[in-house]
């Protein structure tokens, strides 16, 4: 068996990657499996390559902003899916969805 302090010869990197999962943790497994689903998914990789938005808000964002804080202080949030449902829509439907082209 392999110990930490070894260092694998293979040029593979699938390889290397196996054998290196193989050296994990049973916890540490289980989260290298969600890093790699979230590299894996369309949405998170399109997100984590997005540009920075630094553009500046426009006092009345700023405003829209500082009353939905407000009110969430006094009333309880709506769900996602509470609001899908008052609106006919789907969680597939949007996943789904493509813009016209």
């Amino acid at each position: 068996m392999q110990t930490d302090a070894m260092v694998s010869t293979t040029t593979n990197p699938r390889q290397q990657a196996h054998e290196l999962i193989d050296r994990l943790a049973p916890s540490q497994v289980s989260a290298m499996v969600s890093l790699i689903e979230t590299m894996l998914d369309p949405v998170s990789r399109a997100i984590a390559n997005a540009p920075v938005d630094d553009e500046q808000l426009t006092p009345e964002c700023e405003r829209s902003l500082t009353e939905a804080s407000e009110w969430l202080k006094h009333n309880k949030g709506i769900a996602h899916e509470q609001v899908l449902a008052e609106l006919g829509i789907t969680q597939e439907e949007i996943e789904q969805f493509q813009a016209p082209k």
